[in-house]
C-alpha cells in the first residue's frame, strides 16, 4: 500500500508538470515515465482491489450522515453583489436571517458547533415572526412545506440533466496546451502555451482569427463588459460595437485586443510573468494582474499606467477573480486573499482578508494550481485535489464537496454558470476526465458527464443561448465546444450522463469530520521508502453501479 501511495504522488507531480508553460530536460524525462507509472498502479490496484473503503469516501451509504444542504449566502449572484461596505455592514443580519440547516448533519466539534447552535435556537425566532405578520400560519409548517418544494425542485432538476444531450465539436489550430478560454457572443477566445489567442466562430465551429504577438505562452483572458469596450472604442475611432480581450502571458505583456479586426491595440509591461488577470467592472474600470513572483498588480483602464503593486502570495498567483467591488486572488501555495476595490487613482485596492494554505488546505506548494470562483461568502476552491474546497471567507471555515470517489481523481477548474456549480474531474490512474454538475446553492450532485478518451480539461468557460440552453468551451489537451441540444428522442452518441452513487452518498463533508487531505508531492523523495504504508487504502477504480446511464449525440 506504500507503494500505492508513492505512485500516486509521482503521477500527480508528473501531470502539474504537463501544465507548465516551460520544461526542463530533467523534467521532461519525468513526465516520459508516466505510462510507465500509470500501469503499474493499475496493476496494484487490481491486487489491493476488494471491500476495502476508497478514501474519498466516508461511510459508504450512510446518507443520514454525509448528506447535509449548504445555505448560500444572502446576497445576489455574483453579478449582482452590492458593494463591499453593504455585504460587511450586513455580515450580522446575514447570520441572523439564514434558514436553519436540515436536522441530519454531520457531527461538529469545538466552538463552531456551540455557533451553529446558537444560531439556529434564534433564527428561528425570526421566522415565526415572519409568518405570524403574513398568514398566521404555523412556522413549522411552512418550514416543512419549504423543504419539501426544494426537494422537489431539486429532484426535477436531477432529472431534467439525466435526459441531457450535448453535441461536442473539437476546434483545431493550436498546438499546444490551451491554458485558458473565455467566451464573447458567439466567438469563443483561447490562449495556448504556443503563445497565441485564437479566436473561433462557434456557429461553424472555425477559426475566426489568429492573434500571434506574444513572446511566451499565454496563461489567462478575460473579457470587459460592452459598456467598458464601448469607451476604448470611442478613444481608438473604433465601433461602438467593438469587443476587447485581455491577455496575459509569460513574456510579462498584457495586451488588449479588438476582435473585429484582429490587432492589439495596447500592451502593458508589467515585469513579471503574468499568470492570472480579471477585469473589474468598478467606476472607470480596472485591470487586476498576478505574476509568477506572487505580486498582485492594479492598472487603470482609462490610462493604462500601474494604480498599484502588491507582494501579495509567496508563490505565483493562480488564479484571479471579481465579484462586484470585491477581488479574490488564488495562489499556489494555497492562500486565499480578498480585496475590496476603492475605486481609486493610487492604490485602490484594499485587502480584506488573507487566508493562508494552512487555513484553505490547498497547500499545493511550488508547482500547484488553485482555481477559485466566488458566490456571496462563499469561494469555491480547486487546488488538484479530488474535492473541492469551500472557504466561507469572512471566517476562515471551510468545507470540502467530494468530487471523486477516489484519491487518484484531481480537480484542476471549478466554474459556476445559471445555477450550477461545475468541477471537472481527472483520474491520474486511468486517464478518465469528467465534469461533475452540481445544484447552487445547496451544492447538491446532479450528474456527470464524460466520453471515452476525454482530455483532461484545465479551462472552461460558459454561456446559455438566447433559447435558455447551456453552451461550454473546454480547454487542455483539446479544445471543445459543448452545445446543449433537445433532450426528447434516442440518439446514438459517445458522450455518457452518469450518476456515480459514491458522490450522492458523501455529498459534503465538514473539515471536523474528515482526514487531512493534503499530502507532500514532492518528487524528489519519491525514491524513499519512508512512506506511511499503515495510512494507505485501496483505491477501487469500480464505477458505481447503480448510476443511470444515458447517452448523449456527438457529432
Amino acid at each position: 500500500m506504500g507503494e500505492v501511495r508513492k505512485l500516486q504522488k509521482k503521477l500527480r507531480q508528473i501531470e502539474n508538470l504537463e501544465i507548465k508553460i516551460s520544461l526542463t530536460p530533467e523534467e521532461r524525462f519525468k513526465i516520459s515515465r508516466k505510462a510507465e507509472l500509470r500501469s503499474r498502479l493499475a496493476e496494484l490496484q487490481l491486487q489491493l482491489s476488494g471491500p476495502q473503503q476508497t478514501l474519498g469516501i466516508v461511510g459508504d451509504g450512510k446518507k443520514e450522515k454525509m448528506k447535509r444542504q449548504v445555505v448560500d449566502a444572502p446576497g445576489a449572484p455574483p453579478s449582482q453583489t452590492p458593494p463591499a461596505s453593504k455585504i460587511l455592514k450586513g455580515e450580522e443580519e446575514s447570520k441572523a436571517q439564514a434558514t436553519p440547516a436540515p436536522a441530519a448533519r454531520q457531527r461538529e466539534t469545538g466552538g463552531e458547533a456551540e455557533m451553529r447552535r446558537q444560531q439556529e435556537r434564534t433564527a428561528p425566532a425570526k421566522v415565526s415572526h415572519h409568518s405570524r405578520d403574513e398568514s398566521g400560519g404555523c412556522p413549522d409548517l411552512d418550514k416543512e412545506q419549504q423543504l419539501r418544494q426544494e426537494e422537489a425542485e431539486f429532484t426535477s432538476l436531477k432529472a431534467s440533466w439525466e435526459k441531457t444531450k450535448f453535441r461536442l465539436r473539437l476546434l483545431e489550430g493550436h498546438n499546444d496546451i490551451v491554458t485558458c478560454v473565455v467566451a464573447v457572443d458567439n466567438l469563443v477566445v483561447s490562449g495556448s502555451r504556443d503563445t497565441t489567442v485564437k479566436v473561433w466562430h462557434v456557429p461553424t465551429a472555425t477559426e475566426h482569427k489568429n492573434l500571434g504577438g506574444h513572446t511566451g505562452g499565454v496563461t489567462c483572458l478575460s473579457a470587459p463588459p460592452p459598456e467598458y469596450c464601448k469607451r476604448l472604442a470611442w478613444s481608438l475611432s473604433l465601433s461602438d460595437k467593438e469587443r476587447f480581450i485581455l491577455s496575459g502571458s509569460a513574456d510579462c505583456y498584457v495586451k488588449i485586443w479588438a476582435l473585429s479586426i484582429g490587432q492589439c491595440v495596447k500592451s502593458i509591461y508589467t515585469f513579471n510573468a503574468v499568470t492570472a488577470l480579471c477585469f473589474v467592472p468598478e467606476e472607470d474600470g480596472y485591470i487586476i494582474t498576478g505574476s509568477d513572483g506572487g505580486k498582485v498588480q492594479a492598472w487603470s483602464w482609462h490610462s493604462f499606467e500601474n494604480c498599484q503593486s502588491i507582494n501579495a502570495h509567496q508563490e505565483a498567483v493562480t488564479s484571479i477573480q471579481s465579484q462586484g467591488p470585491l477581488v479574490f486572488s488564488g495562489s499556489a501555495e494555497g492562500g486565499v486573499s480578498v480585496w475590496e476595490n476603492r475605486c481609486s487613482n493610487q492604490d485602490p485596492l484594499r485587502l480584506l482578508h488573507h487566508w493562508s494554505g494552512q487555513v484553505t488546505g490547498c497547500g499545493g506548494g511550488p508547482g500547484g494550481r488553485l482555481t477559485l470562483s466566488p458566490r456571496g461568502d462563499r469561494v469555491f476552491l480547486a487546488y488538484g485535489q479530488a474535492w473541492l474546497k469551500i472557504l466561507h471567507w469572512r471566517t476562515g471555515t471551510t468545507s470540502r464537496l467530494t468530487n471523486h470517489s477516489s484519491i487518484t481523481g484531481v480537480t484542476d477548474c471549478v466554474h459556476q454558470t445559471g445555477g450550477l456549480l461545475i468541477g471537472s474531474c481527472y483520474d491520474l490512474a486511468n486517464g478518465d476526465s469528467t465534469l461533475n454538475l452540481f445544484s447552487l446553492p445547496q451544492c447538491r450532485y446532479l450528474a456527470s458527464l464524460t466520453w471515452p478518451e476525454a482530455p483532461r480539461i484545465l479551462c472552461f468557460a460558459a454561456w446559455t443561448t438566447g433559447s435558455g440552453d447551456h453552451r461550454w468551451v473546454t480547454g487542455g489537451r483539446n479544445l471543445i465546444v459543448w452545445e446543449q441540444l433537445p433532450s426528447s428522442g434516442k440518439q446514438r452518441g459517445d458522450v455518457t450522463v452518469k450518476r456515480d452513487s459514491r458522490l450522492d452518498s458523501c455529498s459534503l463533508e465538514s473539515e471536523e469530520d474528515t482526514e487531512d487531505d493534503e499530502e507532500t508531492d514532492d518528487y524528489g523523495d519519491d525514491d524513499d521508502d519512508n512512506d506511511e504504508g499503515g495510512d494507505s487504502r485501496s483505491d477501487g477504480m469500480e464505477d458505481g453501479g447503480s448510476g443511470s446511464w444515458l447517452r448523449c449525440v456527438l457529432q
